[in-house]
């Protein structure tokens, strides 16, 4: 792996997520499958990369010094 990314943009991540809140929810009566994780994990990597590219966009317009 050459690249770098951002934790929040890593599915890897975003799955595990997935995983521990689906596991909560069984334990809590609710049954979430394997499409449905697979769906949720989608969901929040798009949502996070999102999130993150209006920070960046909010950032670069809100910055008081100029980059070089």
């Amino acid at each position: 792996m050459t690249g770098i990314k951002s934790m929040l943009a890593s599915k890897t991540v975003w799955g595990g997520v997935v995983v521990v809140l689906a596991t909560l929810a069984q334990f809590l009566g609710y049954e979430i499958g394997a499409q449905d994780q697979a769906q949720l994990t989608l969901i929040l990597t798009q949502a996070a990369q999102i999130v993150g590219g209006i920070i960046a966009i909010y950032g670069r317009v809100t910055a008081t010094k100029r980059i070089r």
